[in-house]
């Protein structure tokens, strides 16, 4: 009973700002998936140990247990979406925290049979519901909580998420060099511990989060001027009122939700092959310049960046709106990418690093503006619904980025281009998604009216 939605409302005179803690529990934790690149290189030499043997896993095998984590985040999102508008956050989360750590249980066990469909399985469909569910989970809640902030609010819950790997990365790295042994690469015993690390900490989330009362309102003042998200004064953007609200089903019918699905597809295709690979694709574009903890550190600062880009984005978005914020993400991003393979080809090691720390902060802010986005178009009542179906996109992507980088990265080496020289191709391809990306978004106009709640009409 504890878990139920009635025993989460909180008490009068709850201080809000006792919700944030308890959604970076839950996203600080999943965030982890951003770093399992870390883990590629080591799972590819499994049995080799020193250097992959014949029966060692490629890594573009390996890559579709990111892949699949990934699709099963967008599916679970999709699918439970509506659940937990009714269950409440806190008995999702605790789901969300048995999923996710069992997924690592069940992952070590493929590791040590050397199965990867036992790790597709554990880490990938099992942890992936997790991510699913955990992710989603303080998403809707914190916008009720932050009605004046909404843009704010979402990335003080999502920032966590692009932050995880700041974490996972570095206590991956030193787990797996505490468990190795001369026959063994000790993933599995680093899987079996991060497991254990992750629940306990997803716990405090559980026990903290809390939902407002019914009629709940901030003590706050309010702007004297809304104005709306597509238009108007954006000094004042952020303060406009939600837009009517629109039930789920019918969300699903407008071509707003299809061009915020095509928004969301193509900025996180641009971005998250490269976070999929960031730990292999440094060492091979600067060999003998970065090895394996340097690369790991890449990985934490592009954990970083993704993390302090989902709030300081989403909070620029309640100042110059969604719409616009999006525009810059887009412009600037394929500029970035199309300037990327000249670093490698310069040997600039500083200007690789700072180009996609950029564009980490700015596909970190695209995942903490478009809850506050959908707010603006589809209203507050269905909102973690909507962005559950919305996040489908996210598994589209979760295919698309890491295939995209890893298969052009093998074909292009099996056709004698060198390691450092074989990302370019995809970095201008990268570039030309932002651009669809950059239409998608200017054709975006508010929904018109009779897509609105009728309340009787849906039972």
């Amino acid at each position: 009973m504890f878990l139920d939605r009635e025993h989460s409302i909180a008490p009068q005179g709850y201080s809000r700002w006792r919700v944030p803690p308890a959604a970076l529990a839950i996203h600080l934790a999943i965030g982890q998936a951003y770093a399992f690149s870390v883990f590629n290189l080591p799972l590819s030499t499994l049995v080799g140990i020193d250097k992959a043997a014949p029966t060692d896993w490629k890594l573009s095998t390996i890559g579709w247990i990111f892949s699949t984590a990934i699709i099963c985040l967008g599916l679970s999102a999709f699918t439970f979406g509506r659940w937990l508008e009714e269950a409440g956050p806190r008995k999702a989360m605790f789901c969300a925290a048995v999923c996710f750590a069992g997924g690592f249980f069940v992952a070590a066990l493929g590791v040590q049979l050397h199965q990867i469909w036992i790790i597709y399985l554990g880490y990938g469909v099992i942890g992936g519901i997790g991510l699913g569910l955990g992710y989603i989970s303080p998403v809707s809640t914190l916008i009720k909580w932050f009605p004046d902030k909404p843009g704010m609010a979402t990335g003080l819950a999502i920032m966590g998420f692009g932050g995880g790997a700041m974490i996972g990365s570095p206590l991956a790295v030193a787990l797996m060099a505490h468990f190795k042994t001369p026959t063994s690469m000790g993933v599995a015993e680093t899987f079996l511990a991060m497991g254990a690390i992750y629940f306990v900490f997803m716990m405090f989330g559980v026990f903290t989060v809390r939902l407002p009362a019914p009629g709940w309102t901030p003590n706050v003042a309010r702007a004297p001027e809304a104005q709306t998200p597509m238009g108007g004064s954006a000094r004042r953007a952020g303060h406009a009122p939600p837009g009517a609200d629109v039930h789920v089903d019918e969300a699903i019918k407008t071509k707003q939700f299809w061009l915020l699905w095509a928004v969301l597809c193509l900025n996180v295709t641009a971005g998250i092959g490269v976070l999929g690979q960031a730990s292999p694709m440094i060492q091979e574009m600067f060999p003998g310049v970065i090895g394996a903890a340097a690369a790991a550190g890449f990985v934490g600062l592009l954990s970083l960046a993704n993390m302090v880009g989902r709030f300081v984005w989403s909070s620029c978005s309640d100042i110059i709106g969604r719409r616009m914020t999006y525009m810059i993400f887009f412009v600037l991003g394929a500029a970035l990418y199309a300037a990327i393979p000249t670093t490698g080809r310069l040997g600039s090691v500083t200007y690789f690093v700072a180009f996609y720390a950029v564009i980490l902060s700015m596909y970190g802010g695209g995942f903490a503006t478009i809850p506050a986005y959908l707010r603006d178009l589809f209203g507050v009542m269905h909102v973690g619904a909507i962005h559950g179906r919305l996040l489908t996109a996210w598994s589209v992507a979760g295919v698309a980025g890491p295939v995209l980088v890893n298969y052009i990265r093998e074909y292009q080496i099996a056709h004698g281009v060198a390691k450092a020289n074989a990302y370019s191709v995809t970095m201008y391809i990268m570039a030309s998604l932002l651009i669809l990306g950059f239409v998608a978004n200017y054709l975006v106009k508010p929904v018109d009216a009779s897509y609105q709640w009728k309340g009787a009409a849906h039972g």
